[in-house]
């Protein structure tokens, strides 16, 4: 029997770590909400096990390091002391080099222009003891190249994302000279540098998203010229990059509902089903953190463009649990284009058995995906409200990942518009084939599913039950207040600040049509969310009481934008079981 208990405690992977010789994968495994991350270490041939308590393991020849405290660590204990926490490192056989704070305390006293303090590119050297600072500049990311004599360097200029965020900037540092060379402005949120080399020519690879919506791309830069290239495949939408020993970067891909693997410029190396988030390799193996429709998050391994092979289970308890069926669906929306899904129904039950309650779960970012993995969570999830015997419908509407650029840019000052519309046909597919009980449908979702949620509250009366969880009510309030502003500005259109409204986002929040909503809404919101601050929930809530619509605000402190207390995670679980069942 599935229990929240179970689904809070079960332990996921994450950051695989190929050795050098590939005969060894260490990665992180963390239970959702109980205990602290741990290091584990899979053997050729061996069952994997537990290594040490820590994070983000990382190999130089055949030593293994990890992050442990905010400190770095190997098996035998800390290398080095550092006051401030280390967010990021990588050995060297010469020295490791990380990114921290400076170790001068902060007052309790908040203040803009003291209080937010640069994370600099630092090195410490074992023989000396001595760690030096190479760049002053705020260090959000880098990674040493190959031959180990030079770092590639993103920067932004102040350490808030608005605007640093915005303008980051790439730049090379000669580890031998301390010589410094800027190959200038990346694209908006650049990320995962990595290097290769294309015969005596060095490049560097990174993830950026140009227009800031419309998803990521690749982006590879000559080190020779500086020029930054646009090399994603066309319509691709990569995930994640990875640097190996010789030739060009691999990198994980979203195509629809699964998830390939690109050589980046020659094309696709893999095609797995289901979804994969994570990826190692030396460029002859690789190793991968994958989940399919009923079976949970573990590593996989294999030769580069062969069958994987599943390292360990890490979740033997869930072996007798009987999980609902998960379907994909592909439908047509109102204008013709193409979209998919999944359709999750009760376990042991049949679409011959409906109709069912149905509850949908429009997913968050909105650039991301319901792929064909394993949907369960502390947050709303189809197996947990399955197994309370709903049926769960996944819809993966326009302004998502997996169908290109145009289709993910489609929402930029439209949300909710034609994207409330895909979703919607779902549903009325669903009804239409007798799946669905239209008069027993709920929606919940988190983050931009919740705005959706309150969007479709605010459209319809046709939901007899919401839940909405680290939502968005009002573009314009974010886009002010909200880590990611102007992000949450393009994508509601306006911020307020342009002039006399009405604005653009106006139209587009959901606070707007709070006098037209009658289903009682279920709000949860963390007390420290700086993605998406709790006045969100708070403005909700109070418009909900004026106009007399049954809801409830739970608010869970010390939480951000995502809930990692174990406590809070059970809370949820439980209250949205409950707020369903009754309702439903």
């Amino acid at each position: 029997m599935l229990t929240a208990e179970l689904i809070v405690d079960h332990r996921v992977p994450s950051e695989p770590a190929l050795s050098p010789d590939g005969h060894r994968i260490a990665y992180q495994v963390e239970a959702v909400a109980k205990g602290a991350p741990e290091i584990w270490l899979a053997d050729s041939g061996g069952e994997p096990r537990k290594l040490a308590e820590g994070t983000s393991p990382k190999w130089s020849s055949e030593s293994l390091y990890f992050l442990r405290d905010g400190k770095v660590h190997t098996v035998d204990g800390p290398l080095f002391a550092w006051e401030s926490e280390i967010t990021a490192f990588v050995p060297m056989r010469d020295r490791i080099v990380f990114i921290a704070e400076d170790e001068t305390p902060v007052t309790d006293i908040w203040v803009w222009s003291e209080s937010v303090r640069p994370a600099r590119l630092r090195s410490f050297d074992p023989k000396t003891g001595e760690i030096t600072t190479l760049i002053e500049d705020h260090v959000v990311e880098f990674a040493g190249r190959q031959d180990e004599e030079a770092l590639a360097v993103l920067t932004w200029r102040t350490p808030e994302l608005d605007p640093g965020g915005l303008e980051p900037r790439l730049s090379l540092l000669d580890l031998e000279t301390g010589e410094r060379r800027d190959l200038g402005k990346t694209s908006f949120e650049a990320e995962n540098p990595v290097w290769w080399r294309d015969g005596d020519s060095w490049h560097v690879a990174y993830l950026a998203t140009p227009e800031k919506v419309g998803g990521r791309r690749v982006f590879d830069v000559p080190v020779e010229t500086g020029e930054h290239r646009n090399l994603t495949p066309e319509s691709a939408c990569p995930i994640r990059l990875a640097q190996v020993d010789s030739g060009a970067p691999l990198m994980l891909v979203a195509v629809g509902l699964d998830t390939a693997l690109y050589r980046l410029g020659s094309g696709e190396v893999s095609l797995w089903r289901g979804q994969a988030d994570a990826l190692a390799s030396n460029g002859e193996i690789v190793a991968i953190v994958r989940s399919t429709a009923h079976h949970p998050k573990n590593i996989h391994s294999g030769p580069l463009g062969g069958a994987l092979t599943r390292v360990g289970d890490l979740v033997p308890e869930f072996a007798g649990i009987t999980w609902g069926s998960q379907e994909r669906l592909s439908y047509q929306a109102f204008d013709g284009l193409t979209l998919d899904g999944l359709l999750v129904l009760p376990p042991g039950k049949t679409r011959e058995d409906g109709p069912f309650s149905l509850i949908t779960i429009p997913h968050g970012g909105p650039y991301d995906r319901h792929a064909d993995g394993f949907r369960l969570g502390w947050f709303p999830s189809a197996q947990w409200l399955a197994s309370a015997g709903h049926a769960v419908f996944l819809p993966n509407p326009r302004g998502g990942q997996g169908h290109g650029h145009e289709f993910a840019a489609a929402v930029a000052g439209r949300v909710g518009l034609e994207e409330w519309r895909d979703i919607e046909t779902g549903i009325d597919l669903l009804v239409a084939e007798g799946v669905a009980d239209p008069d027993r449908l709920g929606i919940a979702g988190g983050s931009h599913g919740g705005f959706m949620t309150a969007w479709a509250v605010g459209q319809t009366s046709r939901f007899k039950a919401a839940l909405m969880v680290a939502g968005i009510c009002d573009w314009g309030m974010l886009a002010g207040t909200g880590e990611f502003g102007p992000y949450d500005a393009i994508l509601g259109g306006s911020t307020g600040w342009e002039g006399e409204g009405p604005h653009r986002h106006d139209r587009l929040s959901p606070i707007s049509y709070a006098s037209k909503i009658e289903t009682p809404v279920l709000i949860a919101h963390g007390a420290d969310d700086t993605n998406v601050p709790l006045s969100q929930a708070e403005y909700f809530h109070r418009a909900l009481r004026h106009f007399g619509v049954e809801h409830d605000l739970v608010v869970y402190p010390g939480e951000g934008h995502s809930f990692r207390k174990r406590e809070n995670q059970l809370d949820l679980l439980r209250r949205m079981h409950e707020w369903f069942a009754r309702l439903l």
